[in-house]
């Protein structure tokens, strides 16, 4: 049964992986990046060294020096984290002068946080927030290899990192994260709920996704395995959240169940004839600027 899950787990993962390619990083810029697809892997608490065949095909990391390691106009800091295991994560803290907020940034599965600077340099300019994007371990420069157990944990440090650089409390930080990095910062908002929640096409559970590509192989996706929908239904703050309807690597349909499990209050901003990896509307932009002046001071 163990081998079966595994083949179905790889299968899938290569199917996802491969309804696009190329990605669009949230920016008002189109940025290099690569493909961001949903985690077959298993989650535990405690980090596990131990890759499985799918951890193998869907983490796609981009390893140091590849990238741009200095991007011009972009203000920001080296960070050395260490994890719950030891594993040392690197990071790119960039402080706003008075920020309105203090952002965590999950990314997704391809690339490194070399290739996000529009992004950052967005958030820090345009939306007037202190933000810390890390790479998961195996990413960049940071080390060990990558899997989804290893991922979270890394998210968790990396948070309790940026309330120290920010001077602010943990449950102050707003969480944020993009496809595969939205399910990361879901299951952390759901160990300790943030001032807010962004989160961008990203999906309900892993075995939503998967009936929709394989539906007589569904049943081999343990139910557990990022069940986004079950720990966003824990998570006590606002939510913003936000899905392509041309989407054909997380559906629309998708992305609207996650929606739904989240508590009160919450908005949601649909992108008409948006896929996954296209740019985002401005109306999302709009959207970001007043849900992150609305939050709770």
């Amino acid at each position: 049964m163990q081998l079966l899950r595994l083949a179905a787990g790889a299968v899938f993962a290569l199917a996802v992986a491969g309804c696009s390619s190329g990605g669009v990083d949230l920016s008002p810029l189109i940025a290099q990046t690569a493909v961001e697809a949903p985690a077959n892997v298993a989650e535990q608490r405690k980090p596990s060294k131990v890759r499985s065949l799918d951890e193998l095909l869907l983490f796609q990391p981009t390893k140091f020096p590849s990238g741009d390691w200095e991007p011009a106009g972009l203000n920001f800091v080296d960070v050395w984290m260490t994890s719950q295991d030891g594993t040392q994560i690197h990071g790119w803290y960039c402080p706003a002068e008075k920020p309105k907020a203090v952002v965590l940034y999950c990314h997704g599965n391809g690339g490194n946080l070399a290739g996000r600077a529009l992004t950052l340099q967005f958030l820090q300019e345009t939306m007037g927030v202190s933000v810390l994007i890390f790479d998961y371990r195996g990413y960049g420069r940071s080390k060990g290899k990558a899997t989804v157990s290893g991922a979270i944990a890394d998210a968790r440090e990396a948070r309790t990192e940026l309330a120290k650089l920010a001077n602010v409390n943990e449950a102050e930080v707003v969480l944020m994260g993009r496809s595969l990095g939205g399910a990361i910062a879901i299951q952390i908002a759901a160990d300790a709920s943030p001032r807010g929640l962004i989160i961008e096409s990203s999906f309900s559970s892993l075995r939503d996704v998967a009936a929709e590509h394989f539906p007589k192989l569904a049943w081999l996706v343990a139910k557990k395995k990022l069940d986004s929908a079950q720990a966003i239904a824990e998570v006590h703050c606002p939510v913003l959240q936000c899905h392509g309807d041309a989407d054909r690597v997380i559906s629309y349909a998708n992305g609207r169940k996650l929606f739904a499990a989240a508590r009160h209050p919450k908005h949601f901003v649909r992108f008409p004839e948006i896929g996954h990896n296209d740019r985002p509307t401005r109306e999302y932009y709009d959207a970001m600027a007043d849900f992150l002046n609305a939050l709770p001071k």
